[in-house]
Order: C-alpha cells, then sequence, then structure tokens
C-alpha cells in the first residue's frame, strides 16, 4: 500500500521573511473591533500574521514596528509584554 502523505502547510515570518511550517509558528490577530491578540487556536477571525517564537525575532519586528505596520495599528507595551512572556514559557 503506498502512503498518503499530508502537505505541510506554511506562511510567511514577518520577521525574517521566510516561509516555515504553521505550527511552529505564532499568529497575531487584528479583528474586526480593532484588538490584537495572540491567536492560540490559529483560527480567530482577523487580520493574521505569523512570527516565528524566538526572542531574536520579537527584538526585530519590535524594532522596525512591522507588527504595527501590517496590522494598521499601534501597540502598546502591554502587547509585547505578553508575547515575550509567552515565548518564553510556550516555545523556548
Amino acid at each position: 500500500m503506498s502512503e498518503i502523505l499530508k502537505k505541510v502547510v506554511t506562511r510567511k515570518d514577518v520577521a525574517t521573511n521566510k516561509m516555515l511550517p504553521k505550527q511552529e509558528m505564532i499568529r497575531i490577530v487584528r479583528n474586526k473591533n480593532g484588538e490584537v491578540f495572540i491567536d492560540s487556536t490559529r483560527k480567530a477571525n482577523g487580520r493574521g500574521i505569523y512570527i516565528s517564537p524566538s526572542i531574536a525575532a520579537l527584538e526585530k519586528v519590535k524594532k522596525t514596528n512591522i507588527i504595527d505596520r501590517v496590522l494598521k495599528t499601534k501597540l502598546d507595551e502591554n502587547f509585547w509584554i505578553l508575547l515575550e512572556k509567552e515565548i518564553k514559557e510556550n516555545w523556548d
């Protein structure tokens, strides 16, 4: 019998601009109400972007304001603290 291989779904990492497997990245979403949050289900409605779960990627997007530009919003310091906490606790 032949094995059926599943296709690996990839998304572009905004920090490195590389295509990586979707399951290995953090999704950040801005919904219709303008709320920005980390989407742990990867299914929330709204504009979503992906970032690799590393402190280096976090520092790069924070320094260059990539997330602010892509989501067309201004993120406060609390969001950056929450994102750093998410990376340290669940990914590193």
